[in-house]
């Protein structure tokens, strides 16, 4: 399927067409409109339990993501205690489906579990090695591409104060890529993180720390932009921008986490102001060869994690809790 596509793009290419510009006869699911990876975010329990919900994926999406079942906390709460029911279901559900997977995450400062809090330095270090090296080895070969480190930066661009930096050193981010590379060298490996969209001293701390990793020639190959964004703020300035400089350093660039939260109720004007959104955030990947995925942060209302986490806003999603396509999902896809 995905070579089916490239091939297509390939031929437009020659004729004149851009990499995100098909005609309109090649309208179908979003998978199938572009040469770019096109994810969503899952839950296993809807997709073991809701027809349409794993219906809709099924037909929309050619990757997937596990959006909590490979987290530390979930994996392994108790030390050397495992839990890989809910990461096992979605892998196996993407190669029985031709999906590709994007292993989320394994290092993160949020829901890692609590027996981490009371670890010496060396002890710390011997458990990051050992959840990376498990992790990576169940699922070697079934992972398109890791979120290695995630979220390692606070809003001013400062190194996040967190239990892997204060106790393991600035030197923690380029150990985890190198141990991963070994691990599996198949995977795309990634730092992903948020509000690093556009113009900001978060975004310009993440190229500085990338720029230098790829200096010191250590094994990474992209960088994630979350791109959770709100319609009561303005789009990211210099998002093409962003992506470009990234891309100049020789690594590859995803959207991860797409999306994009209104303030509730939404009405048709709060819509059609998504819809753009949407519309700039995978328009301008696609002006960027080497942004070579669009995902977003589930796909239908019904699931959103938006309102429990933002209150008073939501609807954030492509689908409806009905999973019928909203103006953001006909504006990507017309």
């Amino acid at each position: 399927m995905k070579l089916r596509r490239q091939l297509l793009v390939l031929g437009l290419l020659a004729a004149g067409v851009g990499a995100g510009a098909l005609p309109a006869s090649a309208a179908g699911p979003l998978h199938g409109i572009t040469n770019r990876w096109v994810g969503s975010a899952v839950a296993a329990g809807p997709l073991a339990n809701e027809q349409d919900y794993r219906g809709t994926l099924t037909r929309e999406f050619d990757s997937v993501t596990p959006e909590n079942e490979m987290k530390w906390a979930v994996t392994e709460p108790n030390r050397g205690q495992y839990n890989w029911g809910g990461a096992d279901a979605i892998v196996n559900y993407a190669q029985q489906n031709g999906k590709t997977v994007r292993g989320h995450t394994l290092v993160w400062h949020s829901q890692y579990p609590n027996w981490l809090d009371n670890l010496s330095a060396n002890d710390l270090r011997a458990a990051v090695e050992q959840r990376i090296r498990t992790t990576m080895s169940r699922y070697k070969g079934k992972i398109r591409a890791w979120d290695v480190v995630n979220e390692v930066f606070e809003e001013d661009g400062r190194r996040r104060n967190s239990i892997f930096q204060t106790k393991l050193g600035d030197n923690w981010i380029a150990e985890a890529f190198r141990l991963a590379r070994q691990i599996d060298p198949s995977a795309k490996l990634y730092i992903n993180d948020y509000n690093t969209e556009g113009n900001s001293a978060k975004a310009n701390a993440m190229y500085a720390l990338v720029r230098q990793l790829k200096q010191q020639g250590v094994p990474i190959d992209g960088v994630g932009i979350q791109a959770h964004l709100a319609t009561q703020y303005g789009f990211p300035g210099g998002y093409q921008d962003n992506l470009r400089r990234l891309a100049a350093l020789g690594l590859d660039v995803a959207i991860t986490e797409a999306d994009v939260r209104i303030q509730l109720p939404s009405d048709s004007g709060k819509l059609a102001a998504q819809a753009n959104y949407y519309k700039q955030l995978w328009d301008g990947c696609h002006a960027v060869s080497r942004c070579v995925e669009f995902t977003t942060w589930g796909f239908t209302d019904r699931h959103s994690w938006v309102p429990g986490t933002f209150p008073g806003t939501g609807d954030a999603c492509l689908f409806d809790r009905s999973l019928r396509p909203k103006p953001a999902y006909r504006a990507i896809n017309p």
